[in-house]
């Protein structure tokens, strides 16, 4: 039998007087307070381990109604509202123009439901999120720490910082340059925290970046139960107690964090979108701790950390103690135009040409993704092997997969490759370095990309541009400062 709300709780289904998909809105839909927690009732381990730390919709649950109401009465589980007064309570939008209204067959009234996280189910007036209210699945296994890797001194003070960090469930930002090691700067603070039995959280706002994490993190807490999320993620229905996710993942969490790290906190969407930070903040515990991982904090970041306004630990130096490569500015002309009568800026050709001949691979960053599909059939002409990726491209993960199998030769990327992604011995070009898209912080991410293993740590990294930006400049500068002051703390071979 399924159940239905009304003004007195919950009713059997066919009392009511027309059909409900599942849950029905009876008058003004009333949602039930919460109720004690009843310590003697035997609830149900899967329906703990499924609904823990989140706040789902209906259907995404796959229990019955009988079951759900029994542990709502015992005090296991909660409803709240989806949306209320113009507010989604899953994402946090408030902006007038993200919300609309349907004639609902649920509730027979216009009922009004979010667009901004409408790709992840409907949320409406009439939908409950449901929450588990009752003690959280503890850990049965003590975690093992896997990595015998050695930190930098830089990376050490980092590290220890964090411990102390999420010891104190305080929070932190650890400004480190492209390849300064911040994954193995976690290992530490994350083992801390789930010796502790605290549950932790790594978010990014990219799915690539996610991607490449898990693995890692696997190998090095082989015993910790590890779940992995992005959209499609075949974990997604999985509790762990070390939890990878992108940041639109973290809709569906409240109260679940002991331990939240952001990767590329500066990153779009995440830096633009606020209802994504809103997430983070619903995802953490009331007590628990935020560390913030950036290579390029933003000016704002960057002022409240030299007023000493944020609690904050810097590495600017990379972990083989090399400086990063210093951008080329190179001028290409009218480059849009060359590209319309189908023939690629001939600095570009010839710098691609030279790629080619020493077997070396490379990344070429586009504005657009029109741009990039129009001048992938001109750089094909000189290597069938060349591919181009997008963010919308449906084999992006197994073109990222072949570029680092040293499979494909050069690949034409948006900035969906910014960051997030390794590959030991490549150069770098960026065609249209003036466009806006192409911000210093993109800039900087992209220069990154090049030189980060410690047997290559050392490539060319060009802005062919039609016009010199202050993004370029910016971009240019910050590179160079992050060098000299890892030059003055003693950080690079060469000094």
């Amino acid at each position: 039998m399924r159940f239905a709300f009304a003004d007195n709780g919950l009713i059997p289904e066919p009392l009511i007087e027309h059909e409900t998909p599942v849950l029905q809105r009876i008058s003004e839909f009333p949602f039930l307070p919460p109720q004690p927690l009843n310590l003697s009732f035997r609830f149900s381990p899967e329906l703990q381990s499924f609904l823990s730390g989140r706040s789902l919709l209906l259907d995404e649950l796959p229990f019955s109604i009988d079951t759900l109401q029994d542990h709502y009465v015992n005090g296991f589980v909660s409803y709240q509202k989806g949306v209320e007064k113009s507010c989604c309570y899953r994402c946090g939008n408030t902006s007038p123009h993200l919300f609309a209204s349907f004639s609902c067959s649920r509730c027979h009234t216009p009922c009004t439901y979010c667009r901004n996280c409408i790709m992840m189910g409907r949320v409406s007036e009439c939908t409950p999120l449901i929450t588990w209210k009752g003690p959280a699945p503890t850990s049965e296994t003590t975690p093992t720490f896997k990595w015998s890797g050695t930190l930098s001194q830089a990376q050490k003070t980092a590290s220890e910082q964090m411990v102390l960090a999420v010891k104190e469930s305080k929070d932190l930002l650890v400004w480190a340059v492209c390849g300064a090691g911040k994954t193995e700067v976690l290992f530490e603070g994350i083992h801390e925290a789930l010796r502790e039995n605290k549950r932790v959280c790594i978010a990014a706002p990219r799915t690539d970046v996610i991607l490449e994490l898990s693995p890692r993190i696997k190998k090095v807490f082989p015993e910790t139960g590890v779940t992995t999320l992005y959209g499609g993620s075949e974990e997604r229905n999985t509790y762990g107690q070390l939890v990878l996710s992108t940041t639109h993942q973290l809709y569906r969490f409240h109260d679940a964090f002991d331990v939240m790290i952001i990767d590329e906190v500066d990153a779009f969407p995440y830096s633009y979108d606020s209802s994504l930070q809103w997430a983070v903040e619903k995802a953490r515990k009331p007590q628990s701790s935020i560390i913030y991982l950036t290579a390029t904090p933003d000016r704002n970041t960057q002022k409240q950390c030299a007023a000493g306004k944020r609690s904050f630990i810097q590495i600017p130096a990379r972990f083989h103690r090399h400086p990063i490569p210093l951008p080329k500015f190179v001028w290409c002309g009218l480059w849009k135009k060359t590209l319309k009568k189908n023939r690629i800026p001939h600095p570009l050709k010839k710098w691609t040409l030279s790629k080619l001949q020493q077997s070396k691979q490379a990344l070429i960053f586009f504005p657009t993704v029109e741009l990039m599909e129009k001048a992938l059939p001109l750089f094909q002409e000189m290597n069938l092997l060349i591919e181009s990726v997008h963010a919308e491209d449906p084999e992006r993960k197994e073109k990222v997969m072949k570029m680092r199998n040293k499979e494909i030769p050069i690949l034409l990327t948006t900035t969906i490759l910014e960051r997030g992604v390794t590959i030991p011995n490549i150069d770098v070009a960026v065609l249209g370095a003036e466009e806006k898209i192409f911000t210093e912080s993109a800039l900087v991410q992209i220069a990154g990309r090049v030189g980060r293993s410690a047997d290559y740590p050392n490539g060319d990294i060009i802005y062919y541009h039609y016009g010199r930006t202050g993004e370029m400049i910016k971009a240019l500068l910050h590179i160079n400062q992050m060098n000299k002051e890892a030059g003055k703390r003693g950080l690079l071979h060469d000094q």
